[in-house]
């Protein structure tokens, strides 16, 4: 595997959620792969489970470390061709981008939207120029418009709790005082219809997602609605996706958060979300606190999703 960027980049899906399940049994059983290689985190955006979980997968598979804090631990750098470099970005990513490859084996980039200019982040510029100049394989730890991690991840703990061959599986919008990308319910819509799961997407009438993530999903504004008989309830803001409006925020109306009265419509369903939460905005404290809850066993999988793609890089490497 030369990238991680997407859904398609991890094959078929059943043999790659077999694949974690097994490195999940047995996640020191790889060392060898990854001795006298080194892996590079690349945060141009804070972290907290991807940080940890991706290190930590690194460590199991015994590969040497390296995390670099753009814009904290080196030079601000610059992501544009042909812009004169007069203000305070003191290097370019097309110098940095080869130097950094020529110190590991294997990088991982971490780089949200900046919701100013949509065709902008939906390029995915700065991940892209990381595969085209590093020379190394790269994953992505959160892009513009997609987190494929966390979406594996969410798959796996799906795997592993559900109830029924194919449940229905919800995705809700829920307000948020900040506006945020809409990388996770994209990312989620693709591969959960790519799971062949049944995928109902819930959300006020202007958070329609770009149709190439949500194609094969049930759009369904009543969310009381959409939470009929659901077996998974996987909540999330984000900003508006079309036209002028991208990047904003429509709406903070609180009767989208997820509580226990809406709870009680589905089939006894599992609350899913990618963390950090809003506690009391996405969603209420009974909820997150109930036996119901996957948070947690969703976080820890971040380690397992993390460490299949790892995995399968450094053996692309041998």
């Amino acid at each position: 595997m030369k990238k991680f960027t997407c859904v398609e980049d991890i094959g078929p899906l059943k043999e790659a959620i077999e694949e974690a399940l097994e490195v999940k049994r047995n996640r020191f059983s790889y060392k060898h792969l990854g001795e006298n290689k080194t892996l590079l985190m690349i945060f141009f955006n804070s972290s907290l489970r991807t940080r940890l979980s991706t290190q930590k997968a690194a460590m199991n598979l015994g590969m040497n470390v390296m995390v670099l804090d753009v814009n904290q631990g080196a030079w601000k750098l610059e992501t544009e061709r042909g812009v004169v470099m007069d203000g305070d970005k003191a290097e370019h990513l097309l110098e940095a981008i080869p130097v950094m490859g020529s110190y590991c084996d294997i990088i991982g980039v971490r780089s949200f939207a900046s919701l100013k200019d949509r065709n902008e982040d939906y390029e995915e510029r700065v991940i892209e120029q990381f595969i085209k100049y590093s020379g190394r394989p790269v994953f992505s730890m959160e892009a513009a418009t997609r987190h494929p991690l966390q979406s594996f991840a969410d798959l796996i703990t799906i795997e592993e709790h559900k109830r029924t061959e194919r449940p229905k599986v919800v995705l809700t919008w829920a307000p948020h005082p900040k506006a945020l990308p809409q990388a996770v319910a994209n990312s989620f819509a693709e591969w959960v219809t790519k799971g062949d799961y049944e995928l109902v997407i819930t959300h006020p009438k202007g958070y329609e997602l770009d149709e190439k993530f949500t194609r094969g999903a049930t759009i369904e504004y009543d969310q009381r609605k959409a939470f009929e008989g659901a077996d998974f309830v996987y909540a999330k803001n984000w900003s508006a996706y079309e036209g002028e409006n991208y990047g904003k925020v429509l709406s903070t109306d609180m009767d989208w958060i997820v509580d226990s009265e809406k709870m009680a419509l589905t089939n006894n369903a599992f609350f899913m979300h990618c963390l950090p939460v809003r506690r009391n905005m996405i969603v209420t404290d009974e909820v997150i606190e109930a036996p119901t809850s996957l948070v947690i066993p969703e976080a820890a999988n971040r380690e397992i999703s993390a460490q299949v793609v790892l995995k399968r890089m450094l053996e692309g490497l041998q």
